[in-house]
């Protein structure tokens, strides 16, 4: 499948919000779900009004795969071609999605777009549908964090508000966030694009977009330091991050921060090359009760506010 002409580049596809009685489907191609979790979530989404039903091999187990990559893929490309599905939700992400996210029907998401809902490893789903559709998608989920038993009620409303009104989204910088000793200066606009660090990595060369004049968004989770080196040096000198207008560093969850020399100094030096405005500090990854965003949006980041601001009628 080719990447969309220069007459498709200006054209943003932005899903239709849901409606009570509208369906989602649950699908899994990533890693396998657990199905409890799955259903509680589904659950949520039911009180919300929405009609709920699960891809076929949703709750299959392929040892780390939630089915073969087939199964995976048909599972997905049948949701993106249902017209009475109206989103997408992923059960989880893991490993695995990286493995098809060149082969989705991108046709099909052109013609009918519909959300995609999912972060961590689905980050390259959502690098790979901007990259042939510019097809704006939903980092997040309805988050369920260790031991907890419920939604994270702010996790959820971020979603709500997100897919079932046109209200602008708000992300404010948390203090007590390590990444939030990142923010530097200045205010800029651009298309919030990214998420995932490992994923965005993987993407480079085959699934990543240009990312000329947007904020990037990055969020990691249990990576050694010794990773997150790695993948931001390849990143900068192959010359993905040239030209970023800002940008956005969500949680990266799992480090230790009160080493001599954290995660966040190799962070800071690395982007401190791209003279770019840094916000840090936002609620958006796999802490403590993280935001939904979502991908492919006209977005603000002010670092001296500390605010990410989506407005939700600009394209």
């Amino acid at each position: 499948m080719e990447s969309p002409n220069r007459a498709e580049i200006d054209h943003v596809l932005t899903p239709p919000l849901l409606r009570p009685g509208d369906k989602i489907r649950f699908v899994s191609p990533a890693s396998p779900p657990d199905r409890d979790l799955v259903l509680r979530q589904a659950e949520t989404l039911r009180g919300w009004g929405l009609e709920v039903d699960f891809g076929e091999h949703a709750f299959c187990k392929r040892d780390y795969l939630a089915g073969t990559d087939e199964e995976r893929l048909t599972d997905f490309n049948a949701a993106l071609r249902d017209p009475e599905v109206r989103a997408i939700f992923t059960t989880r992400g893991g490993k695995g999605s990286y493995r098809i996210a060149d082969r989705l029907d991108f046709d099909a998401a052109r013609r009918d777009p519909k959300f995609l809902v999912g972060f961590s490893d689905i980050t390259i789903l959502h690098l790979s549908l901007w990259k042939h559709c510019r097809q704006v998608g939903v980092h997040g989920a309805l988050f369920i964090h260790g031991d907890e038993q419920d939604v994270s009620v702010e996790t959820s409303d971020s979603l709500r508000l997100l897919v079932m009104t046109s209200e602008d989204i708000v992300v404010r910088s948390r203090p007590h966030e390590p990444t939030s000793a990142l923010t530097t200066e200045g205010t800029v606009a651009g298309r919030l694009i990214g998420g995932n660090l490992d994923m965005v990595a993987t993407a480079a060369g085959w699934a990543l977009p240009d990312l000329h004049g947007a904020i990037l968004l990055l969020e990691a989770v249990n990576m050694h330091r010794g990773q997150v080196d790695r993948q931001l040096t390849m990143l900068r000198k192959a010359g993905h991050l040239n030209d970023l207008a800002g940008i956005a560093i969500g949680q990266f969850t799992g480090f230790e921060f009160d080493r001599r020399f954290s995660v966040i100094d190799i962070l800071r030096e690395h982007l401190d090359t791209l003279g770019v405005p840094v916000l840090g500090g936002l609620p958006i990854g796999h802490g403590h009760s993280p935001l939904n965003v979502p991908i492919g949006a006209a977005a603000i980041l002010d670092a001296k506010a500390g605010t990410l601001t989506i407005r939700r009628g600009d394209t």
